[in-house]
């Protein structure tokens, strides 16, 4: 018998969906904070995360369905076996991460959290002129589930979207404009709204440095939600000080939590919240990721196709 240990907090209609597609397995729910090495081992599939270092190459595992869309830690050599498949939940996170990161976009260009600010000093500031997203360019780079999703919200508003890909592909509707990472250099000097969705690989770290800054307009915004290792923060606060850049929003930091001494907090410009975006806040998000990891349980059992196959070369989706 398959024992399938499950970490994420369900409610009993999201059990019974999983046990629906395993009905001969021996399911296991324990919340990540209580999770042991031995459980991890004894697993045949697990949905959720783990400490990697718990899975050691587990013989036993052959599929681990992670709730996140990101693989940090689950790609290093010897953590999963040759044999296990490492799954992620791409498509699930789309319009709470977009959604969240569009908000804090349009407060930044309405000023709204200089007022915010000012309303717990009792202080009667206009801050003056202020721009339109309908006026705007808004450049993305990352055009996966929640990159598009971004993308949709932008375009309805009338804004003109550049989109940024790692490989080839059509445009898709919701660009106006799509290019690849080598053209970065560009497109980057004509954008209103830099929105970062890149995943943590060898090739995004520190990406976004001092010269990137530099070659942005010092009225533009710079939005990231992917991983806080992608900025330079030294660069970031100091482009923010400059004026050399106007706004910053950041659910993602490195690290996390960012330390209370940390530039970045005393930044009026820059707007933080703690890796919030995602996770399972809002309740869809929770239910689009039972039904990606309900497909794959019942395809890992049967011998079909799965979906959200991670390249554990490039953390990726194949």
């Amino acid at each position: 018998m398959n024992t399938i240990l499950v970490t994420m907090p369900l409610n009993s209609r999201h059990r019974e969906r999983l046990e629906q597609k395993a009905k001969d397995c021996k399911f296991e729910y324990i919340p990540e904070s209580g999770i042991v090495a031995e459980d991890v081992q004894a697993a045949d599939i697990i949905v959720g995360r783990v400490p990697p270092e718990y899975i050691r190459e587990s013989s036993r595992l052959k599929l681990l369905q992670l709730a996140s869309a990101g693989t940090d830690g689950y790609t290093a050599a010897g953590v999963l076996a040759e044999r296990t498949v490492l799954t992620n939940a791409t498509g699930a996170y789309g319009k709470s991460v977009a959604e969240h990161m569009f908000a804090m976009m349009m407060a930044l260009q309405k000023k709204l959290h200089l007022y915010r600010d000012d309303q717990f000093n009792g202080a009667w500031n206009d801050y003056g002129e202020i721009v339109s997203i309908a006026d705007s360019t808004v450049l993305i780079i990352g055009l996966g589930d929640i990159g598009l999703h971004f993308a949709g919200m932008a375009k309805a508003l009338g804004a003109y979207v550049t989109g940024i890909k790692r490989r080839p592909s059509a445009c898709p509707q919701q660009v106006d404009e799509l290019h690849y990472m080598s053209e970065l250099d560009q497109v980057l000097p004509k954008a209103d709204v830099v929105f970062s969705i890149l995943p943590n690989t060898p090739q995004t770290r520190g990406i976004y440095n001092e010269e990137f800054f530099a070659k942005m307009k010092n009225s533009a915004v710079f939005l990231n939600a992917g991983r806080g290792n992608a900025v330079d923060q030294k660069a970031l606060a100091e482009a923010i000080r400059s004026g050399e850049l106007a706004f910053a929003g950041l659910d993602v930091t490195d690290p996390e939590p960012l330390p209370p001494g940390h530039p970045l907090w005393q930044e009026a410009n820059v707007f933080i919240t703690p890796h919030a975006s995602g996770q399972f806040h809002l309740s869809e998000t929770l239910d689009r990721i039972v039904e990606i990891a309900a497909f794959n349980i019942e395809a890992c059992l049967t011998g079909k196709p799965l979906k959200n196959i991670v390249d554990l070369e490039t953390g990726y989706c194949k």
